[in-house]
């Protein structure tokens, strides 16, 4: 047994690289700040130990996993330097893993998480997979034959992976705190497309996607008919969606299946396509959708009394567009109410239109200040939530503390957009919605 010490443990990834080194075997602590966070409900179920920074947690014995935004100045990593410890980066363990297994990276600017927690579901109850989750899911279990890995494009940590699939959901413009514009991000997943050793399943309706540039084969996924799989005689309704799938002009199966809106039939496409490749059927594939419930913080939704509540990881102009049209589709008779937190100054600063273009679509939008994550409000100081508002129909500013503001809509759809941890004012409006 081996023994690790994670430095940054509560992190979304890294918490789920704790969990499947745990399933394997192995002793696995960690540490973090000492604030709460969603990701370490998982890892106290697992009695995994979470410390506070200190250089003393590192000891003998131990190999170190650090998270991507710790550099050498830190204490632990000092401490285990002078230990000579074997240090692993959170992206060469995750290679480390996947390189004994058939490897599937799933990429993309939007539904990325969706997609993996999708494909882990239904080809770990059909074969058996090990899978890491962007939303801090870990699993593995000694010999499974697959490991399904959730790759992030951000600073191109993707590059350090090379799995036998890639599948690409969208390729977009994001995080402009690092990419410098649309031409940088198509040379980030040029490149990780060519590390794929087998092919690319890519969404044949993205035109970014169709701009790849790789030696290795691309199958193509999507509505239009140019596609090599192809979704036809599609029906949404309240209840879900139901299409036929055809895969190079021959029919592969029918399927009716609780999704909501186009491009959740489109993650779920990609996912029936990779299937199809290790020779899983339809029927089988169908029964496993079916069943599916959902990742942490993807539309997450809640019913109290006549109001719904939904918690959702949106923070992209085009996620927020997909998880509006999927309210609309689910509840065709009921006002959306969006309470959105904006995540990054820089996003804000890029997106600002796009975010209220989107936004109203909303019957109203209530805006939470700004979360700066990496960033410094000093660095931007006309970047508020003020700059999407003033673009809204009918918008205004809320408080973390100011659910009650919110009451006034009860029976009415309460649509919580933000990557952070908002629950104070989720549960906030939940319980005054009990009363």
């Amino acid at each position: 047994m081996k023994k690790y010490h994670f430095i940054g443990i509560k992190g979304s990834g890294m918490s789920a690289l704790a969990q499947i080194m745990h399933k394997l075997g192995n002793y696995v602590q960690g540490s973090d700040l000492d604030t709460h966070f969603f990701t370490q409900i998982e890892l106290d179920k697992l009695n995994i130990k979470l410390l506070p920074y200190n250089k003393n947690n590192i000891q003998e014995g131990f190999e170190i996993i650090k998270g991507a935004s710790f550099d050498e100045s830190h204490e632990e990593v000092i401490r285990a330097k002078e230990l000579n410890l074997k240090i692993h980066t959170y992206m060469e363990m995750l290679q480390n893993l996947i390189q004994n297994h058939i490897g599937i990276c799933v990429t993309g600017c939007h539904g990325k998480t969706t997609t993996t927690s999708i494909l882990s579901y239904v080809l770990n109850h059909l074969k058996g997979t090990n899978y890491l989750i962007g939303d801090g899911t870990g699993f593995a279990k000694p010999g499974n034959k697959y490991f399904v890995l959730e790759a992030c494009e951000y600073k191109r940590h993707f590059l350090n992976y090379f799995p036998e699939y890639i599948i690409i959901t969208n390729i977009d413009l994001d995080h402009t705190d690092y990419y410098k514009d649309m031409d940088d991000v198509m040379d980030a997943y040029n490149s990780f497309a060519n590390n794929a050793k087998k092919l690319i399943i890519a969404c044949g309706d993205d035109k970014n996607s169709r701009l790849l540039k790789t030696n290795n084969k691309i199958i193509y996924y999507g509505i239009n008919n140019d596609n090599n799989v192809i979704a036809k005689n599609i029906k949404y309704t309240s209840k879900g969606t139901s299409f036929d799938v055809y895969i190079d002009n021959k029919n592969f199966g029918s399927f009716d299946i609780p999704i909501f809106s186009k491009n959740l039939l489109l993650d779920v496409l990609s996912v029936i396509t990779l299937c199809y490749l290790e020779n899983l059927t339809a029927t089988d594939i169908e029964k496993e959708l079916k069943t599916y419930k959902g990742c942490k913080r993807r539309f997450n939704q809640y019913q109290i009394n006549d109001s719904i509540v939904i918690d959702d990881y949106a923070h992209h102009p085009n996620e927020i567009k997909t998880i509006i049209e999927a309210t609309k589709q689910k509840y065709p008779n009921k006002d959306i109410i969006c309470i959105m937190q904006p995540h990054m100054f820089t996003r804000v600063r890029d997106f600002y239109l796009d975010f209220a273009k989107e936004l109203n679509q909303a019957q109203k939008t209530y805006m939470l200040d700004i979360y700066k994550a990496r960033e410094k409000q000093s660095d931007f100081p006309n970047i508020t939530s003020q700059i999407i508002i003033d673009n809204l129909d009918n918008g205004e500013t809320i408080k973390i503390d100011e659910a009650s503001k919110l009451v006034k809509h009860k029976g009415s759809v309460f649509l919580f957009l933000s990557p952070n941890d908002i629950s104070q004012i989720i549960n906030d409006l939940k319980n005054l919605l009990k009363k």
